[in-house]
């Protein structure tokens, strides 16, 4: 069931969305080769405690850590350790944070000092797609709109979006109905209402589309190891049209 927040519940996601905002920030202005991906992680852990905030995805389904650290050919749920970060990498981080009982849901692509031409290109159109998707998320509209969207501009441009993995609601829980995936006929699925709150995040590949998981059972990789990226806003649909609660910008990260 899809459930219509109010516009008090709007805010309270709001509230725990503006920790993820910082938070990502936070790691933008930090990141630099020679850190570790635990680094990360426990800068992360520490700043959204002295907010108020929890970090979400601590313990979600048994994941160990606060963040999610994903590097190069690595699309998402990439466990902070020891690993050090390199001159060239793409990393992308994923923050998410509960505060007084709401949800909020984010995610960057950073490059690690220069990066490749391909790996520039394929931060753009990641950062551009989300954009696209964000612009469907209007009352009236159907749900595959803002799938259609992303899966157009990514694929229209020579990559790939990831269709084993789906952005998804969000609110007093981390992952709520519907689903959204990143991919799509245009026209079809449910009708987005006012109160709808969509975790949108396209998860994009500069080759095939084919993930599989590694070993420890959590880190997503793309099958043929080209590089990915990964952004995601937490967005609310309102009458005056979508509202991103996720203040960040998407801007030029490399």
């Amino acid at each position: 069931m899809i459930v219509l927040k109010s516009e008090k519940e709007i805010e309270s996601i709001r509230e725990s969305c503006l920790i993820v905002s910082q938070t990502l920030k936070r790691i933008g202005r930090t990141i630099r080769p020679g850190m570790t991906t635990g680094d990360l992680n426990t800068m992360a852990e520490n700043f959204i405690l002295s907010r108020g905030g929890r970090p979400a995805f601590k313990g979600f389904h048994g994941f160990p850590c606060s963040i999610c650290v994903s590097i190069d050919e690595e699309v998402v749920h990439g466990i902070p350790g020891e690993r050090r970060l390199e001159e060239g990498q793409l990393v992308s981080v994923d923050v998410g944070v509960e505060k007084a009982g709401y949800y909020g849901d984010g995610a960057v692509t950073f490059c690690v000092g220069s990066v490749s031409r391909q790996k520039r290109d394929l931060v753009s159109v990641t950062v551009k797609a989300l954009c696209e998707g964000i612009a469907e998320a209007r009352e009236g509209n159907r749900l595959s709109d803002v799938s259609w969207a992303i899966q157009h501009y990514v694929e229209s441009h020579g990559c790939s979006v990831v269709r084993d993995l789906v952005g998804h609601g969000i609110g007093k829980k981390m992952h709520e109905e519907p689903q959204v995936p990143n991919f799509g006929r245009p026209g079809c699925g449910p009708l987005l209402k006012k109160g709808m709150v969509l975790a949108i995040e396209p998860m994009v590949n500069a080759g095939g589309s084919e993930v599989e998981i590694r070993d420890d059972n959590w880190t997503v990789v793309t099958k043929d190891r080209s590089p990915s990226a990964h952004f995601e806003h937490t967005v609310a649909v309102t009458a005056a049209g979508p509202r991103v609660l996720t203040e960040f910008s998407v801007e030029a990260p490399c």
